[in-house]
């Protein structure tokens, strides 16, 4: 069998489904899978995922569309490629029209935000989605989804059969564990990111969907409990990311909210491992991998009721409206006030987090592919 998977997403900074994508395909090699996967991208990484697969295949740098009518149908079969995957449904919308009808496709939707959410993206991100879930839902032979939730979205606002998607759930990276000596890193975060402990961590995009302005508002609630917690913020800046500013200059919370940008994955660790919670009061997710990574280094969860998140999370962690800001507020103060909950809810977090493995996403994902190839 030879598999191929668009693997450009490998080759820019990892967050979300970049992610995604790269524990999958660590974890097929892993497995003893890496002889039969072509990786096809637009340029040569020095990534050592490339040396431990069958094929590394490079397109020629030309323009999108061509690149999807054209480059990937091209070195699909100059590859002898038998199973094409295409990881993530919005880029190369159009490549499924272009492959030969006996290569077998499989796509997965990670979510529909901007469907069932229109007005938290641009324009074009919503013509885009719009055209490309047109144009795939019916041209692949199996969509694998992250969650339920996101294939309960799939089956009613795409009317996608239920028995054309599987769901194999996600899993935190490996690197997301316990860290022992605690102490020893408090000193690195203060000062390379100048953060002052004790805090409350949120890790996500700035973006309207994440949902900020509802936790600095429930934040600042919780400071007028004397909670001396400062609020630490990681993630990159977002659509329409300006308001969280404003709210916090309004608030006059500037020396209380601290934002790190972008931290590496190795830093991301420490600071799980370093919070007092992890608040994460999302409107949406297609499942939604920040709590689980805090889950798994046994940080406590506070997060929404809401779309794939109470799968991921289940009762080790406080699900609240995402809306509700004293809600959200009364369980932060809840957890920061009693160390014995606290204590109990970071157990929790890591019995829940084991539930998840990438090593079983692989699995599954590959024998996903087997049984299509086997039904052709």
């Amino acid at each position: 069998m030879n598999v191929g998977i668009l693997s450009w997403m490998l080759d820019r900074k990892r967050t979300g489904v970049n992610n995604y994508l790269y524990n999958l395909i660590r974890n097929m090699i892993k497995n003893g899978k890496g002889n039969e996967i072509s990786l096809i991208h637009y340029q040569r990484s020095s990534d050592t995922i490339y040396s431990q697969v069958k094929n590394d295949i490079i397109i020629p740098d030309i323009p999108f569309k061509l690149t999807s009518a054209l480059g990937i149908p091209r070195a699909v079969k100059n590859a002898d490629i038998d199973l094409l995957h295409i990881p993530v449904h919005w880029y190369n919308q159009i490549t499924p029209f272009f492959l030969n009808r006996n290569i077998k496709k499989v796509i997965t939707i990670h979510d529909l935000t901007p469907i069932l959410f229109p007005e938290m993206h641009t324009r074009d991100t919503n013509i885009t989605w719009e055209r490309s879930l047109k144009l795939i839902k019916n041209r692949t032979d199996i969509i694998i989804s992250d969650s339920i939730s996101t294939k309960n979205d799939c089956i009613k606002l795409l009317n996608i059969p239920e028995k054309r998607i599987r769901v194999i759930p996600l899993a935190a990276d490996e690197r997301y564990r316990p860290i022992k000596k605690k102490e020893l890193i408090i000193q690195e975060i203060k000062n390379r990111y100048n953060i002052q402990y004790p805090f409350i961590l949120f890790v996500g995009t700035l973006e309207k969907r994440k949902n900020v302005p509802t936790l600095i508002q429930a934040f600042y609630k919780l400071k007028k409990s004397q909670i001396e917690h400062k609020l630490v913020i990681v993630g990159g800046k977002g659509w329409k990311y300006n308001q969280i500013f404003d709210l916090i200059e309004e608030l006059k919370l500037q020396k209380d909210v601290i934002f790190t940008d972008y931290v590496s994955d190795e830093d991301l660790v420490k600071l799980y491992n370093t919070a007092d919670i992890f608040v994460y009061p999302s409107l949406y997710e297609g499942f939604g991998l920040p709590p689980l990574e805090a889950m798994a280094c046994g940080c406590p969860v506070i997060t929404s009721n809401t779309s794939s998140l109470p799968e991921v999370v289940g009762d080790a962690g406080i699900m609240i409206n995402p809306m509700d800001i004293d809600s959200l507020t009364t369980s932060m103060l809840k957890i920061l006030t009693n160390p014995e909950l606290k204590e109990e809810m970071g157990k929790k977090s890591l019995e829940r987090a084991k539930m998840f493995s990438w090593k079983e996403a692989a699995r599954e994902t590959w024998k996903l592919y087997e049984d299509i190839l086997d039904n052709k």
